[in-house]
């Protein structure tokens, strides 16, 4: 069975994304982040990194993160 995933976070700095996957993973969420970011332009930060959850796990991700995210 393929589970869905879902893009509940996005932002220019990789270091945020990191910090929202180790939010979610304390509260037992699976979280993975996806670099969008250009290659050839890394200092620039051209593009996005999201966090990706399973689409069950969607809504409550977007509550944790909203009340309990200081990174944001």
């Amino acid at each position: 069975m393929t589970e869905n995933w879902e893009s509940i976070y996005t932002t220019p700095l990789p270091y945020r994304a990191e910090l929202a996957k180790a939010l979610l993973q304390e509260h037992d969420i699976l979280a993975v982040v996806v670099n969008k970011q250009s290659s050839s332009y890394p200092d620039i930060g051209w593009g996005k990194v999201e966090v990706h959850v399973l689409a069950k796990d969607a809504v409550l991700a977007k509550v944790i993160l909203e009340n309990e995210a200081t990174f944001s």
